[in-house]
């Protein structure tokens, strides 16, 4: 599943005023551009407003707060300043001080938990698997199963969750889990989710009825 963030809106109706690059095709290169950078903005914008959300980051907060505030400001630039910024350096300082906010969080957790950072678990069998704590970023999930599993305190940032079984898994204090990492797997009415998303609509609601 994609998530633009919202970047789409911004850029067509903030940066562009309105513009339709259907209507104006001498606008769609520059515009195209500038979405792909502010698409990057976004989501910062998304980890940072998680991170400030995060209590055992509390140390970190002012930092966070100003990091949200200067990529806030970076996305109101305007198209020429946005297809010049370096957003790969502004992403590689952001994403160390979102790190180290997750350090933090997952020091809380009972015990060390597993790094499974850029992991490839590609259809493995992790039912019932303990990951209480785990630094699961960049994980490659697609189609592994996950029933049951104890992501309590677990990093999910940009883990591939396509296809991955969440059936009765426990997400609820996982963080920086995103909308369309949950509604690109599979879980069902037991599957604990962070309570700022929504339940996949494909997710059946509740049991079976006893035949």
């Amino acid at each position: 599943m994609y998530d633009c963030f919202g970047a789409g809106q911004k850029v067509a109706q903030v940066i562009f005023g309105g513009q339709d690059w259907r209507r104006a095709p001498g606008t769609a290169a520059q515009m195209f551009t500038v979405f792909r950078v502010v698409r990057q903005l976004h989501e910062l914008l998304w980890y940072l407003s998680e991170a400030l959300t995060l209590q055992p980051a509390r140390p970190l907060h002012a930092e966070l707060s100003r990091a949200l505030d200067q990529t806030d400001r970076l996305t109101r630039t305007g198209a020429s300043a946005l297809m010049e910024l370096d957003v790969a350096a502004h992403r590689r300082n952001t994403r160390t001080l979102l790190a180290r906010a997750s350090e933090l969080v997952r020091a809380a957790a009972r015990r060390p938990g597993a790094d499974l950072v850029g992991a490839d678990l590609i259809g493995k069998d992790l039912r019932g698997a303990d990951l209480h704590g785990a630094n699961v970023t960049g994980a490659y999930l697609i189609g592994a199963d996950l029933t049951g599993a104890d992501l309590t305190l677990a990093d999910l940032t940009g883990a591939d969750l396509r296809g991955a079984e969440l059936t009765g898994a426990d997400l609820t204090t996982s963080f920086f889990v995103t909308q369309s990492q949950l509604d690109a797997a599979n879980g069902d009415y037991r599957t604990k989710t962070p309570p700022s998303l929504t339940t996949p609509a494909h997710w059946p609601p509740h049991s079976a009825a006893p035949g």
